[in-house]
């Protein structure tokens, strides 16, 4: 037998008895840290057997919360048990309590020692070159004579400097310098090249003992709290950027369910959106390596929440304290080398319950707050990450959670009272008809608010949102629907205007904090995805279809973009270039006055600078000899950016909320081009076409484009990718083009 031989458990969901031949040798409580137990004296040549219990979670918690209450949102109790909180139910998801065995469990034997603890640190301070430190930790006992050898390997493969340093008490630090770094970049921004470091534990005779690889990025990252001159921003190699992004929660109720290949589509999805970060919300779980591997690549910047959310914690319990603790050293040690992460975050919303000195029946006192969320876990980075940036909360560290439209009813008008960096705030849309489908018989899709329909809208249901005013979700959503469109004809016109309804709310919001940069720094829209099928904020749904949020953040989260502010009691248009471009450019500014119909009333362009990194208002039109003429209901100005030829945004102003268009039959025309796996479908109309979309009648797809305004003279092209291969023939037969006028 070797030396050591430790059973590995990197996940137990959570209440555990864990036996190995017979004898129990642990009872874990955690479902987030990673367990290790010695069995060499327990285990023997030939068959041996391994068996864990679980308990079910329910009464431990019934009963803590009976002998003493927690202030909280969600379920009561819960807050006792390390678990992921929205198992217990929430806004958009189901409550499903689960248990077992959710990561892997192995056998580790190993011989003299092995490394218990890799950390990396990057010196930037001197130009031309990136200096690195490794620091290394053997165990359980090192002996005298290892020594650490880091090896690099370059982004394109090649073989980078190689460093040795010898071991005292098994510690040790490895120094290492890259010349002509290559540095990593957030999305938009840059590329994302990785650097592969080796690090292999030598004994004295040469031997290799144990290697471990981590994959890095070249670059600084800081998290800039608010403060009374500045607000909260990121900087990347000392650039400040403008966040965009969305909030994402477990793509899954049941986290085994989910694939590398699942997660690397949510990944792409989002940069194919134009977005650079996602914020991973306190309430889910840390996520699996592969996540974080995929945002590495592909430039996602991961604001990581701690998994504390909505409620607050016994944090005067010192058994609870001490799990917590392990708890964020498994994770800070597995994750921290990932150059995506770029700040760790406490909890989620738990400032609201943070009261004075003592605890009441809806705060948990100041100390005790601090105690966790400063502490504790604030402790636990600066001592293991101590290159990275913590904040106790969010909105603690001056970013802003604004639910005034969902929560408090008002208009999306409200979205131009707040600045900052803007993290959360959202509004719901039902998802696609095949999605519902997934879950509903024909009669349930008579109504939306058909008992299954109802029931697959959480908001409504759960601790989280309880309503004074006493109107469910789907009284919320539709209310708004009917503020700014007009009432749509039939069930699945209802999923569709929705939808855009969504997107019309969160791109106002977008577009105006965008504009207003520095003021404000950040959109982190709620939510990204979703964890089953229903209704709820996510712009991408359970199954990975997008919803038309999701392609309008293509637009308003595009690198350049073009935006207006049009006022109808002066006729003016205000007209914005926003580029979060590194780089200074010029272009052309154009634009077209049409009403309704597509008659054309004016129409101009003029020479614009596009300068790097800022939002500058270049023009402002005055058309109030046009809205005294027309009205304001009968004006559309449609405006371009172009840059170097090629138009690099777009975008559509009105004067008038869209159900006060009269809008007329655009009378919609396509022709088709391809086959087999992709098609081009050109779409061109005889008058306005608003939020117009193509949609495969019983068949997913991808298309590069959709929910687009069209006008008469300038056709839409949108590739589609059938997600299985089909004839030109068929994809004719299935394909439906509609637009907004189709759902009155």
């Amino acid at each position: 037998l070797h030396e050591n031989i430790l059973l590995h458990c990197d996940g137990l969901d959570t209440l555990a008895a864990i036996r190995v031949n017979g004898t129990e040798i642990a009872r874990t409580d955690n479902m987030f840290r990673t367990w290790e137990f010695d069995v060499k004296k327990l285990v023997h040549a030939g068959s041996n057997s391994i068996e864990i219990r679980f308990d079910p979670v329910l009464p431990l918690v019934r009963a803590r919360e009976e002998e003493r209450p927690l202030p909280t949102w969600v379920y009561p109790g819960a807050a006792y048990v390390r678990k992921i909180p929205s198992n217990f139910g929430w806004d958009w998801g189901p409550t499903l309590i689960t248990c077992g065995i959710w990561r892997s469990i192995s056998l580790l034997a190993f011989d003299t020692a092995r490394w218990d603890d890799v950390l990396v640190l990057q010196d930037h301070s001197q130009p031309g070159r990136v200096g690195l430190k490794v620091q290394v930790a053997a165990g359980p006992a090192a002996p005298a004579g290892l020594t650490a050898r880091v090896s690099v390997r370059t982004p394109d493969g090649h073989d980078g400097p190689v460093a040795e340093c010898p071991l005292a008490d098994g510690r040790g630090t490895a120094e290492l310098t890259i010349k002509n770094p290559q540095l990593w970049w957030p999305a938009g921004m840059g590329a994302q090249p990785l650097y592969t470091l080796r690090v292999e534990l030598v004994d004295s005779n040469g031997g290799e003992l144990d290697t471990t690889t981590k994959r890095i990025g070249l670059r600084t990252l800081e998290a800039v709290q608010q403060t009374d001159r500045t607000t909260m921003h990121f900087v990347v190699n000392g650039v400040p950027f403008f966040a965009k992004g969305g909030n994402w929660i477990p793509a899954d109720t049941f986290p085994n369910r989910l694939t590398k290949e699942i997660l690397r589509r949510f990944v792409a999805d989002a940069v194919a959106a134009n977005m650079n970060m996602l914020r991973f919300w306190g309430g889910g779980y840390y996520e699996d390596d592969a996540l974080f591997d995929l945002c590495d690549e592909m430039g996602i910047c991961v604001w990581l929440d701690f998994k504390f959310a909505c409620t607050t914690y016994p944090s005067f319990d010192a058994a609870f304290l001490d799990s917590v603790r392990h708890e964020a050293r498994d994770n800070i040690r597995r994750l921290r080398h990932h150059p995506s992460i770029a700040v760790w975050c406490g909890n989620n919303e738990i400032m609201y319950f943070r009261g004075g000195e003592e605890w009441t029946a809806k705060k948990m006192s100041e100390g005790d707050y601090y105690k966790l969320f400063r502490d504790v876990l604030g402790s636990e980075v600066h001592s293991l990450a101590p290159q990275s940036d913590y904040v106790t909360g969010s909105p603690d560290c001056g970013d802003v959670h604004f639910w005034e439209v969902w929560h408090g009813n008002k208009p999306f008008e409200a979205y131009r009272t707040i600045h900052g960096f803007v993290s959360e705030f959202g509004f719901q849309a039902f998802p696609a008809p095949e999605t519902v489908r997934s879950f509903t018989a024909p009669e349930d899709r008579e109504s939306v608010y058909s008992r299954v329909m109802m029931y697959h809208e959480r908001s409504n249901r759960t601790h989280v949102d309880v309503e004074e005013d006493g109107k469910t979700g789907t009284d919320k959503l539709m209310n708004l629907v009917k503020l700014y469109f007009r009432e749509p004809k039939d069930f699945e016109n209802t999923l569709w205007l929705s939808q855009i309804t969504q997107a019309y709310g969160i791109e106002f919001g977008a577009e105006g904090w965008r504009r207003e940069m520095p003021k404000s720094m950040g959109c982190v829209y709620w939510q990204y995805n979703d964890t089953w099928p229903g209704t709820s904020w996510s712009s991408v749904d359970y199954f990975g279809r997008w919803k038309a949020l999701q392609y309008r953040a293509r637009h308003f989260y595009a690198p350049v973009l073009v935006s207006g502010v049009a006022d109808a009691a002066t006729g003016q248009v205000a007209l914005w270039i926003t580029s979060d471009r590194l780089d200074a450019s010029r272009g052309r500014l154009r634009w077209r006055v049409t009403d309704p119909a597509g008659k054309e009333h004016r129409a101009g362009s003029r020479a614009v600078e596009v300068p790097a990194l800022k939002s500058l208002q270049p023009h402002t039109l005055e058309l109030n000899d046009l809205v005294q003429q027309h009205g304001a209901a009968n004006l559309l100005v449609w405006v371009a950016l172009e840059i170097d030829g090629n138009t690099v945004s777009d975008n559509l102003i009105a004067f008038a909320k869209p159900k006060e268009l009269d809008l007329l039959d655009p009378r919609l025309q396509t022709t088709v081009t391809g086959d087999g796996r992709e098609f081009t479908v050109t779409v061109s109309a005889d008058h306005p076409a608003l939020w117009t979309w193509l949609h495969l009648a019983g068949a997913d797809a991808r298309y590069s484009d959709n929910f687009v305004h069209i006008t008469s003279g300038a056709p839409a092209r949108i590739v589609v990718t059938p997600e299985q291969p089909m004839s030109k023939d068929a994809f004719i037969r299935a394909l439906r083009v509609r637009s907004l006028f189709d759902t009155y």
